[in-house]
């Protein structure tokens, strides 16, 4: 037997698979066997997903595993941590929201040599500056084609997971993710007591290509590439369709844990240890000429990975090193991704459409013969506007190149062959609501604003997700069913919807249509940021957002500034300005606005200016608080003078710590002599500056 087998196992190295009849077994009998299958099998899933090393065959493993389903089922025995729980648990309506244990931050990144020779530099200095004397070494990593995914475990078993999201906080996907085979339920050896993960969950390319086949024999339409693929699958209502789709995951990074190794070498090590894949192709190099080659080399085989990659991952190993280069508010300033150029193929143009956007831009699209870029399907490609068009000369018919711009979103890039007398002629009218369209430099926007209804769709969207008014259960399909039943013509229709009518449609009724009604009715007051986020207006995002609130106070006053007094505020320049004139000069917005406040929506004004009582002070926020939300909190902080921060430094006041925070703050905290307060000292110490 392997010496790191479950001992006195009988199902490990050489199964007998000639099973009892279940009914044939009494209840202890069964407890103990089913135990015993569920060591044997979580050690032959990390001998093929993590040792790539199996030793029993497909057939066998499939009888071990319906056998222990059989015993669960038929004794009662399931267990939180049992194999069998990847087959999928209850569908859900809507995905919920849930804050990660530390932020996940995006990665600087570049497709050009001389940007990561800076990027050497900026490490080198700063380590000077700090007078680090350790050897600097960098590990070179695969850069993963999927999606990005904080898992957490404590005491060494599967607690939740979650999607990158904003960084901040992701779409909680724990039942989804636990369907994926190669995701332990417990982990192995020496684990800590507390540990969360980063990982990023594919779909593999052979996977992919035989999943697309089905999907296309079945009349539905085909993923665009394996990230699309693995991002919807993971994005599924119901967990038995996760499990049902071929998705596989590496991991990559420590975010938090109740002990800490001192390098990304040690942590990798780690990783395998407690049984979580890692990518084999990881090298630890001297020098970032040597950094250089591991992409090239990278490049030079990607089309033999079973996996696809955009770049590698370049990463100060030593976590000293890391500690004292920090991080930006986006990216971490000790690591960097070198991107591969885009991949290119030519095929033929069998169609142009104009899609309409949310913000009324106005889209081509070539429809394409069907072609393999490195066994992605790709059957669609921007144009992205009618200049562009202008400067290809495309036209349909013609035979043109393909280039996964990014290595993620097809672009054409030349015409290969002109094949037609005449080229395409982008509309002067919209393809939706037949409004004028009317240029803006290279782009095209329908001029039929938020009673355009291909802009309908796609704003009633925006105007219910997290970014908007967060209204839940009013997701894309739910949007179109009450669109195509004609209960829904206007973004103000939501506030009149009948009860008994949207009870009525297909797959609601009474409890689902009075929760929904529940929810839109709660949205009447919105505070104006929100507000201002979720009406579409183009360029402006939460943050944009609640400066302007901030700036002036209450809705009239925003839809009455003009470009100068908007240019006054932060983060708003010439175009922004220009952008959010335009759309409040708009008739047609202007009327919807009306009509939604004729509806008895209400955006609740802010104080333009709240005051400078927390003036010159920084707040770092860990863990979950009772009265705010975490970026509420900041919010408030920033609207009185203040600061709100990422990470601890010397400039830091204060760290308020609420439920669940994580250790890394808190031991910056300590090492920078950062006084800690909880919930409750924070609100005090607001209420003693008048702040509450």
């Amino acid at each position: 037997m392997d010496a790191d087998a479950p001992a006195d196992n009988p199902y490990v190295t050489e199964p007998d698979t000639d099973f009892a009849p279940v009914a044939a077994i009494d209840e202890n009998r069964a407890r103990e066997q089913a135990q015993q299958l569920r060591e044997a099998i979580r050690y032959h899933d990390y001998r093929y997903y993590v040792e790539t090393d199996p030793v029993i065959g497909d057939r066998t493993y499939d009888a071990l595993f319906s056998r222990l389903q059989d015993l669960e089922a038929e004794f009662d025995l399931d267990t939180e941590d049992s194999p069998t729980r990847r087959v999928g648990g209850d569908a859900v309506d809507e995905l919920d929201s849930v804050e990660h244990v530390a932020e996940m931050l995006s990665i600087d990144q570049s497709g050009e040599t001389e940007e990561v020779r800076a990027f050497d530099e900026r490490v080198r200095d700063g380590l000077d500056d700090a007078d680090w004397d350790g050897n600097l070494r960098y590990v070179c990593e695969p850069k993963f084609d999927g999606l990005s995914v904080e898992i957490v475990y404590e005491a060494g078993q599967y607690e939740r997971a979650a999607t990158r999201g904003d960084g901040v906080e992701g779409d909680d996907v724990t039942e989804n993710v636990r369907t994926i085979p190669s995701v332990p339920q417990r982990l192995r050896g020496d684990y800590p007591e507390f540990l969360a993960v980063r990982g990023e969950v594919y779909m593999p390319k052979a996977a992919f290509r035989e999943y697309n086949k089905e999907r296309v024999e079945r009349g539905e339409d085909a993923f665009a590439n394996p990230r699309n693929a693995a991002a919807g699958t993971l994005r599924q209502l119901d967990p038995s369709v996760t499990a049902e789709r071929p998705l596989s995951i590496f991991f990559f990074g420590v975010l938090d844990a109740s002990e800490h190794a001192e390098s990304q070498q040690a942590d990798l090590r780690a990783l395998r240890e407690w049984g979580l894949r890692v990518a084999e192709e990881v090298e630890v190099v001297d020098d970032i000429e040597a950094a250089i080659d591991y992409r090239d080399a990278m490049l030079d085989g990607r089309e033999d990975l079973p996996y696809e990659i955009d770049g590698v991952v370049i990463k100060v190993d030593d976590r000293e090193a890391r500690d004292l280069l920090g991080a930006t508010s986006r990216h971490p300033r000790w690591a960097f991704a070198y991107k591969f150029p885009a991949r290119k193929e030519v095929t033929r143009v069998t169609d142009i459409v104009v899609q309409v956007g949310r913000t009324g831009r106005l889209t081509p699209v070539a429809l394409l013969d069907p072609v393999e870029v490195s066994g992605v399907t790709v059957s669609r490609a921007s144009l992205h506007n009618p200049d562009e068009i202008e400067r290809l000369g495309v036209g349909v018919g013609d035979s043109v190149r393909v280039k996964r711009a990014g290595d993620v979103i097809p672009d054409v890039e030349e015409v290969v062959e002109d094949r037609t007398e005449s080229h395409f002629s982008f509309p002067d009218h919209c393809p939706a609501c037949d409004s004028a369209v009317e240029r803006d430099g290279p782009m095209a926007y329908c001029t039929g604003g938020l009673a355009c209804p291909a802009q309908l769709e796609r704003a009633i969207e925006h105007y219910a997700s997290r970014t908007g008014l967060d209204i839940e259960g009013l997701g894309p399909e739910r949007i179109e069913q009450l669109m195509d039943a004609g209960l829904v013509e206007r973004l103000p229709d939501l506030y009149a919807l009948d009860r008994e009518a949207v009870a009525d449609l297909e797959g609601w009724g009474e409890t689902s249509a009075e929760n929904l009604l529940t929810e839109i009715e709660a949205a009447r007051e919105p505070p104006l940021p929100e507000f201002l986020a979720a009406i579409g207006v183009p360029e402006v995002g939460p943050s944009t957002a609640k400066s302007l609130a901030r700036e002036f106070g209450d809705l009239d006053a925003v839809m009455a500034a003009d470009t100068e007094e908007l240019q006054s505020v932060a983060d708003v320049g010439p175009t922004v300005a220009r952008e959010i004139r335009e759309f409040f000069e708009s008739a047609r917005n202007r009327e919807v606005i009306e009509q939604l406040r004729e509806r008895g929506v209400d955006p609740q004004p802010v104080e333009a200016d709240a005051g400078d009582e927390l003036a010159g002070e920084t707040f770092v926020f860990t863990g979950s608080l009772d009265e705010f939300t975490r970026s509420a909190a900041q919010d408030l902080v920033e609207a009185n003078g203040g600061s709100a921060t990422s990470s601890v430094s010397g400039n830091t006041d204060y760290l308020v710590v609420g439920e669940n925070p994580g250790t890394n703050k808190r031991e910056d905290a300590a090492a920078e002599d950062v006084p800690e307060i909880d919930e409750d000292e924070f609100l005090a110490l607001l209420d003693e500056r008048g702040v509450l």
